[in-house]
């Protein structure tokens, strides 16, 4: 699981009384190193499936290929970002199964520079994926409101932000000695220790309050473009705009069904640690080992197309020597899509093709 909970026992414990060790003694470390090797396992194929590059049906209109590009490879590096963390979380479960300990004793250097290492990789990649996310919700509005998306400021944002707050957060936890559970008093733990538990939950409440405001939102701008462009309201897009509500729902539900057992566990640590309810930290600890690296997997469910199927191609097995279609196949395939989907390809007499009107990348409709 990405929690900086798990950052903290990476530290030497010198303190035999510590509630660390107190939670250890009713935990069974092998079991819960299954759970998260099995569950990032069934995430990295999850990524994979999402990342693996696909053949789709081309569009005679310009404006709408560059759409479906433009939201595809938000999702490519969302999927990246979930494959190297569900990576890190099966790499870690398994070494600490046959090496290491999860949590290290006082001369046990190796085991701390080992689990210091590995949660700041999952941490990292957790983060950006958080950070991806957000610019998914972020480029739809843009999109939708025929606006040009920031793929520069995209990339910025999700890669150096999550290296600061990571080193952030973990220098103060474990710089000089990486001892930080041998703080001498309330004030100076919490000066240790909070930062890394605020760089990590207050990215994943922002995300979880921004995303909802942004994709109802962006549900306005499409029915005001279907109401502008088509000029009426039939049943085909009433059903069109419910099915984008409930995939833009559906896409809210994996992030929050993700990482919420992150933010309850942070909350019950900080407000309960000297009545710490250990049972139900435990079972917060499994939940999250289930839930965190699964976020992978459930995105492949969500952000695929619905309404037309998707050849997965892979390039070893392409005919290079296929021929070119001809212009009465072309010709058929533009009017299946304006069949099949009347929202992606307004009518030319309406006068234009509005951009925003599609529904960009896999998340397409």
């Amino acid at each position: 699981m990405a929690d900086p909970t798990l950052q903290t026992f990476c530290c030497h414990h010198t303190n035999k009384s510590d509630m660390a060790l107190i939670i250890m003694q009713e935990f069974n470390r092998d079991a819960y190193n299954i759970v998260c090797m099995v569950s990032s396992v069934i995430g990295i194929f999850g990524a994979i499936y999402q990342i693996l590059p696909r053949e789709d049906s081309s569009s005679p209109y310009h404006w709408n290929n560059f759409s479906l590009s433009r939201g595809r490879n938000i999702i490519v590096w969302l999927a990246v970002a979930d494959l190297l963390a569900s990576l890190g979380v099966c790499v870690r479960s398994a070494i600490w199964m046959r090496y290491k300990s999860i949590m290290p004793m006082e001369d046990d250097t190796s085991s701390v520079v080992f689990c210091a290492l590995s949660s700041a990789w999952i941490q990292y990649f957790y983060m950006a994926t958080w950070i991806w996310t957000l610019c998914y919700a972020v480029d739809m509005k843009l999109l939708l409101g025929n606006k040009s998306g920031c793929p520069m400021y995209y990339h910025a944002v999700a890669w150096i932000l999550p290296a600061i707050l990571t080193t952030f957060g973990l220098i103060m936890l474990y710089i000089p000695d990486a001892n930080c559970h041998n703080s001498t008093t309330l004030v100076t733990a919490v000066l240790r220790i909070l930062p890394n538990y605020c760089a990590t939950y207050v990215l994943i409440a922002v995300v979880m309050i921004v995303n909802p405001i942004m994709y109802i939102a962006s549900t306005r701008d499409l029915e005001t473009a279907v109401m502008h462009s088509m000029g009426q309201m039939t049943s085909r897009e009433r059903k069109l705009l419910q099915t984008i509500r409930l995939k833009f729902a559906l896409t809210n539900l994996v992030y929050y069904m993700c990482w919420i057992p992150n933010l309850i566990n942070g909350i019950l640590l900080w407000t309960l640690w000297f009545q710490l309810p250990i049972k139900a930290i435990i079972i917060l600890w499994y939940i999250m080992a289930v839930t965190n690296p699964l976020q992978a997997f459930f995105n492949a469910l969500v952000y695929q197309r619905w309404t037309r199927r998707e050849k997965l191609r892979l390039d070893c097995c392409q005919d290079t020597g296929s021929t070119s279609k001809s212009p009465n196949s072309k010709r058929d395939t533009g009017m299946h899509f304006s069949e099949s989907s009347p929202l992606l390809n307004p009518k030319t007499e309406y006068g234009r093709n509005t951009p925003y009107i599609s529904i960009n990348g896999s998340s397409s409709l």
